[in-house]
C-alpha cells in the first residue's frame, strides 16, 4: 500500500507542471488508519507547498498519521513558511520521502529536523520515480542555468523535412499534442532565426488552459521580420531576441514592440549560447525547449548546453536527400558522437517518443 500512496503523491505533483517555476513539483498524501484523509500539491509558484496544502485539506485530524511526500520537506522560510514546522505541529508520526532536496537551504536539514522531533522518516522511497518529476528543478538549483530539452520529430529514416523543405506533418495529432504539453512544461522555448523565417511560428502553448513559455529567438544579425507573428504578438507573450551584431534602428523597433533584445556576441560573431543560458538563469528561467532548427541543434550540442533529447519517430520514410535533425560539421568518427543515456520510450498515437539524458547530467 505504501507504493500506492506515494504514486498517488507523484500523480498529484504532476498537476503543478507549468505553473511552479522555478520551484519543484511536489505532491503529498496523508494516510491514517489505512485511509487517505488528505492530499495536496504545489499548484503555483508562491502558493502553499504540497505538505501544507495537504494539512489544510485534511478531512479529519492528522495526528498519528503518515505523510507520503515526493520531495524532502523544506525547513526554511521563502514565499511560504517551512513545511517541517507544520508537519511536526500537526502530530504526523511517520514520513515517507521520495527525493532528497539539493537546495543548500534544505539538503538533508528537513529530514534531520523531522527525526529530531521524534518522527520516523523513510528516505528514498520510490526515489527514481520521484526524481523524474524534477529533472528541471534539480539542474537549475545546482547550476543556476536552465535545463535544456532539444526536441525534434523525424521519419524512420532520420529526416525532419523533405529535400524541398516540407515538414507538415511528419508526426500524427497525438504527438503534436504531446509537444504542446512540453511547451506547457518548459518555462522557455527557443528557436533559431531560420525557423522564424521559414515557418513564421507563434511558439505559444495551444493547450486549453496551458501556460505559454517565454519565447527566445537566436538571431545573430537581427533579421527577424517586423511583420512576423513573433513581433506582432510580443505584447501577449514575453519575447527575447538574442543577437550578436548591433543594429540600433532594428533594436529600437523591437524594444518598442515589447521585445527584449540581448546582445550576447561570441568570438565567432554569433550568439554565445553559453552566455545566453547564464543570462536566462539569472532571469529565473529554469527550463528551455529547443524546437529548431537543425543549425541551432548543432550549435546547442557543440556548446554543451543540451541536457535532454526528446525524439518523436514517425512510421514514415522520406528517402532522398531530406534534411537531418542536426546539421553542421558533425562527428568525423563514431567515437566523437555526443553521448546520451536512455530515459524512456513510449507510444504516442502512431508515433514513438524516445527520451535521452546527456551522459553525466542529472
Amino acid at each position: 500500500m505504501d507504493e500506492i500512496y506515494m504514486r498517488r503523491a507523484i500523480e498529484l505533483a504532476k498537476k503543478g507542471e507549468g505553473w511552479c517555476h522555478p520551484n519543484p513539483l511536489v505532491g503529498a498524501v496523508i494516510v491514517k488508519n489505512k485511509k487517505i484523509i488528505a492530499e495536496g500539491y504545489h499548484a503555483r509558484y508562491g502558493d502553499l507547498h504540497a505538505e501544507r496544502n495537504a494539512l489544510k485539506n485534511a478531512a479529519e485530524p492528522v495526528d498519528g498519521g503518515t505523510l507520503y511526500c515526493t520531495l524532502e520537506p523544506c525547513c526554511h522560510t521563502g514565499k511560504q513558511p517551512p513545511c517541517t514546522e507544520a508537519i511536526i505541529k500537526a502530530g504526523i508520526k511517520k514520513v515517507y520521502v521520495g527525493s532528497s532536496d539539493p537546495n543548500p537551504l534544505v539538503a538533508g536539514k528537513g529530514i534531520r529536523m523531522l527525526k529530531e522531533a521524534g518522527i520516523e522518516v523513510v528516505e528514498g522511497f520510490l526515489k527514481d520515480e520521484c526524481d523524474l518529476l524534477n529533472d528541471i528543478f534539480f539542474h537549475y538549483i545546482r547550476k543556476n542555468e536552465p535545463y535544456v530539452i532539444m526536441k525534434y520529430a523525424m521519419t524512420a529514416d532520420g529526416k525532419i523535412a523533405t529535400e524541398s523543405g516540407r515538414s507538415k506533418w511528419i508526426t500524427g495529432e497525438k504527438a503534436r499534442n504531446e509537444v504542446q504539453k512540453l511547451r506547457h512544461r518548459c518555462m522557455g522555448i527557443m528557436v533559431g532565426i531560420g525557423t522564424v523565417l521559414a515557418d513564421d511560428p507563434m511558439l505559444n502553448c495551444r493547450l486549453e488552459g496551458g501556460c505559454s513559455p517565454v519565447r527566445i529567438i537566436v538571431d545573430s544579425k537581427l533579421r527577424i521580420p517586423k511583420e512576423s507573428q513573433i513581433v506582432k504578438t510580443a505584447a501577449e507573450y514575453r519575447t527575447i531576441v538574442a543577437a550578436a551584431s548591433e543594429n540600433e534602428e532594428k533594436s529600437y523597433f523591437l524594444k518598442n514592440r515589447g521585445i527584449e533584445v540581448w546582445q550576447l556576441s561570441g568570438s565567432d560573431g554569433r550568439v554565445d549560447l553559453s552566455r545566453l543560458m547564464k543570462r536566462l538563469g539569472e532571469e529565473k528561467i529554469d527550463s528551455v525547449l529547443i524546437e529548431g532548427g537543425a543549425i541551432l541543434n548543432s550549435s546547442a550540442l557543440s556548446t554543451g548546453i543540451v541536457d535532454e533529447v526528446d525524439v518523436f519517430i514517425a512510421p514514415k520514410v522520406f528517402g532522398g536527400r531530406g534534411r537531418s535533425p542536426v546539421e553542421g560539421n558533425g562527428a568525423d568518427d563514431p567515437s566523437e558522437a555526443y553521448r546520451f543515456e536512455f530515459i524512456e520510450e513510449r507510444s504516442v498515437g502512431e508515433d514513438i517518443l524516445i527520451r535521452y539524458r546527456a551522459v553525466g547530467g542529472k
